[in-house]
């Protein structure tokens, strides 16, 4: 029986319209990691990706046994396939950064440098500014605003993907069973001294990020890690409540004193159509919260294996996460 053996470091990525970058990145993310630790591995995840990204590391792979490769039996989304890799790194410290070089590999050393002389868990990058139009300036600044809002453990503004961990922490943080992944949200539930380190991160004309996922996204992390909007929500009943009364005490004493003509179609059409409106979106936000309930109690793996290449793998190897 063969020991396995542990790197020293892990970088992991995730794969999707990304066979433009991988070789690129595989390249960088190298000759970085030699600076530090020359025994490391590259770990890719292909998350379904439509274009030929896993035919391009494949190649790679074959070229560099440092390269792992996770191969996902379809589209899961970026977050869960970046947690499958981390799930998968086995490396005493784990990089984990995009593969589209917005984020630079080269970063690695100052990551590692500011590491070990504080003696965190993690190093996170920060955005110097927010990239990007104003559109994808604005969405950003709003996502921020109003998630910390409705957090008890805000999240940093302008958090990137690229940060250094030990192994102890990424062990804490896939330890989290959230079917519906936010990492925002999990890195910094996962506790741990985590330092920031401000960065420059590059833009790119075209992103895989619209503002309908964006929404989603949204939705889906105040849903998972808040339950404010219930509360508001009771908030705003009351808040509906006390008004009716007030209002109900005041046409009352008009009608007492005979200063009440006839009833207005109007008032009544406007208060039936925002008391309908109001009374459709609280359900619906809670419908959204009994959603998460249904996806949650299933406890379906949140991302399927179909193949892994490299290291003491000589053949695809079938697996479930």
């Amino acid at each position: 029986m063969t020991t396995r053996h542990t790197p020293r470091l892990s970088i992991v990525t995730s794969l999707y319209n990304s066979a433009p970058y991988v070789e690129a990145f595989c390249t960088r993310a190298a000759a970085a990691a030699q600076a530090i630790a020359p025994d490391f591995e590259i770990v890719l995840v292909n998350d379904g990706s439509p274009d030929q990204a896993l035919q391009v590391a494949l190649d790679v792979q074959r070229r560099d046994p440092r390269v792992r490769i996770i191969d996902l039996s379809r589209n899961f989304g970026h977050h869960k396939a970046l947690m499958t890799g981390l799930r998968h790194a086995r490396g005493e410290l784990v990089f984990l950064l995009d593969v589209d070089l917005e984020e630079e590999p080269e970063w690695l050393p100052r990551f590692h440098a500011e590491l070990t002389t504080t003696g965190a868990d993690v190093v996170y990058g920060v955005q110097d500014a927010r990239k990007g139009g104003w559109l994808e300036r604005t969405s950003g600044t709003l996502f921020f605003t109003l998630f910390n809002r409705m957090l008890a453990h805000p999240i940093p503004a302008n958090v990137v993907t690229a940060r250094l961990m030990t192994s102890r922490y990424v062990r804490a943080l896939v330890a989290h069973e959230d079917q519906e992944v936010c990492l925002a949200g999990l890195w910094v539930l996962a506790g741990f001294e985590q330092r920031a380190l401000t960065i420059h991160k590059h833009s790119r004309n075209s992103s895989t990020y619209t503002m309908r996922k964006r929404i989603s996204v949204l939705v889906n992390a105040l849903t998972s890690f808040s339950n404010r909007p219930l509360i508001y929500i009771f908030q705003l009943g009351v808040s509906v409540m006390l008004l009716s009364i007030v209002a109900g005490s005041a046409l009352l004493y008009q009608a007492l004193s005979g200063r009440v003509g006839v009833p207005g179609w109007a008032s009544i059409m406007v208060s039936i159509w925002f008391l309908g409106g109001l009374t459709i979106f609280c359900l619906g936000v809670i419908g959204v919260y009994l959603a998460k309930v249904f996806t949650e109690t299933k406890r379906r793996p949140y991302t399927v294996v179909r193949a892994e290449y490299g290291a003491e793998t000589p053949a695809a190897r079938e697996s479930q996460l």
